[in-house]
């Protein structure tokens, strides 16, 4: 009984990895946050005992799901760096020009009036 159990929580998982994705994809961040916080709630009540790791079909949910929630973390790498390459574009554009010692002008390199809350 208990094997099935971990099976069942197995499928769950992998179905709420898919969900998180596509809220994601589509921006919508409240539905995507409830679905990381069920999904952290499923992986805190998954015991895994030795007899359940045995098992071809648990072994191979869960490679899917290991799998799965890899594309996932690239994703959300992927959007960050991109934020994060939008910031410093933005930043750039928005600094002021500063001149040093030798009235030679300088780079800052800050976050920008975005960041700030200037814009």
């Amino acid at each position: 009984m208990m094997h099935r159990n971990v099976i069942e929580q197995l499928l769950q998982l992998h179905a709420l990895i898919l969900q998180e994705r596509e809220h994601a994809k589509a921006l919508r961040i409240e539905e995507m946050l409830a679905t990381v916080r069920e999904k952290e709630q499923l992986l805190a009540g998954i015991d895994l005992q030795q007899e359940n790791l045995d098992d071809p079909q648990v072994q191979e949910l869960a490679k899917t799901v290991r799998e799965e929630n890899r594309r996932n973390a690239y994703l959300f790498w992927a959007a960050l760096r991109w934020v994060r390459d939008l910031m410093g574009f933005f930043g750039q554009q928005t600094s002021d020009t500063l001149y040093g010692s030798s009235a030679a002008p300088r780079q800052v390199t800050y976050g920008g009036a975005l960041l700030s809350g200037r814009i």
